[in-house]
């Protein structure tokens, strides 16, 4: 009856320290507060390590807000960026498709001089009104560089350009001036109008709605024509293993992004390692920096607990993440060692010809062997292709 009493006087202490129910408001007398102790309430933090001088930023490239067709503002959506760990995040609304704006007429109707006609047009789907867009497409950039300055978020700006997926495809221009500059009836010259303005182009979900990542005539042009810079090899949940493969031929960056719509906090519930992300090995956290680091192709993709990009940098981030200790000889002369993790990201590899060993983020665990060769199976440098490194004690 003691051992029960106390357990119970245990639980209600720690009950009682951790779990608050309510408090007094500091200025109202009369008032008191729920004690709201949410599991979001700060900013996830992200552990990387710095790999060959460069810091390493997490970054999404590929965003959209009620300013296009997203759910939220672009004010959320810097908010949830910030909460989910992201350094920076790119600013790419749809050019051509702006869904949301026919609710915003509707709902502002009574705005509109009168006599005057306003009107949504979807030129994705509709010729262009003879008026042009006339919209400012640079408005969701000062929005989110706004918001973005008391998180220390950098806002990269940018704009999607959206054509018909299965011909033409889909592309995000990135480190733009002006977005109200980049439209053209024809694809090409837009991606053109984009580069003239010295943005960066980025291949968005190559095989999105399509049957492979063969290249149409629009795409051998548009690469031929040196017109992309980078190409999405992870999209929400797609992966393009073949798309690394091109990026390495025609020395392109490789990127991972959620392109959001909704929320990640529905979107990617329960997901190991949470949103996609970009990581970007760079200087510093600047526009420059970032730009820099894009052009030299210093990039990895990561998404649902995977990794993707360049056999030797995916090498260089595996060494500097995991620590190999030696700690004694068995009876057979075997080499016992510990694996220590000591970053946020989980690894998944094989030692010599064994098993797949899970390494989850900020733990340790041994091993005996004394042919230290190490294949990362959840990192990937093309089809079917996994870094392999060896450990030298």
């Amino acid at each position: 009856m003691k051992k029960i009493l106390m357990v119970a006087l245990s639980f209600a202490a720690a009950f009682s320290a951790s779990a608050q129910i309510t408090y007094p408001d500091n200025a109202n007398k009369d008032m008191i507060r729920h004690s709201m102790r949410s599991t979001r309430a700060g900013r996830t933090e992200i552990i990387l390590p710095q790999v060959n001088g460069y810091n390493i930023y997490k970054v999404d490239l590929h965003t959209h807000s009620v300013f296009s067709d997203g759910s939220v503002l672009p004010e959320y959506r810097v908010k949830e960026a910030w909460a989910d760990g992201l350094d920076a995040m790119a600013v790419t609304e749809h050019i051509e498709y702006r869904r949301q704006e026919t609710k915003m007429l509707e709902y502002l109707e009574d705005y509109a001089k009168k006599g005057e006609e306003i009107a949504n047009h979807n030129i994705i789907t509709e010729p262009a009104d003879k008026r042009g867009i006339r919209v400012d497409l640079n408005y969701a950039v000062e929005l989110s560089q706004k918001a973005a300055e008391p998180y220390g978020l950098l806002i990269i700006p940018g704009t999607e350009i959206t054509r018909q997926p299965q011909q033409i495809g889909h592309y995000n221009a990135l480190f733009t001036t002006d977005n109200n500059t980049i439209y053209d009836p024809d694809p090409l010259q837009a991606l053109r109008n984009a580069k003239a303005q010295g943005a960066l182009v980025q291949h968005n979900h190559p095989g999105w709605t399509r049957k492979s990542l063969d290249m149409p005539e629009f795409e051998v042009q548009a690469y031929g024509e040196g017109l992309i810079d980078g190409i999405e090899t992870m999209n929400g949940s797609e992966f393009y293993p073949k798309a690394i493969e091109r990026a390495k031929e025609l020395g392109l960056f490789v990127s991972a992004n959620t392109d959001i719509h909704g929320t990640t906090a529905m979107d990617y519930e329960g997901v190991e390692g949470g949103r996609n992300m970009t990581f970007i090995f760079a200087k510093e956290k600047t526009l420059p920096a970032m730009r820099e680091a894009l052009e030299a192709c210093r990039t990895l993709s990561y998404a649902f607990g995977n990794l993707a990009g360049d056999e030797q940098l995916l090498k260089d981030f595996f060494l500097a993440s995991v620590k190999f200790e030696p700690i004694m000889k068995d009876y057979k002369d075997r080499q016992i060692f510990s694996i220590t993790n000591t970053t946020s990201i989980p690894f998944a590899f094989r030692i010599g010809g064994g098993n797949v060993v899970w390494l989850d983020p900020f733990t340790t665990i041994t091993a005996k062997t004394n042919t230290v060769r190490i294949t990362v199976e959840n990192m990937w440098y093309g089809v079917d292709k996994h870094p392999v490194v060896e450990i030298k004690f």
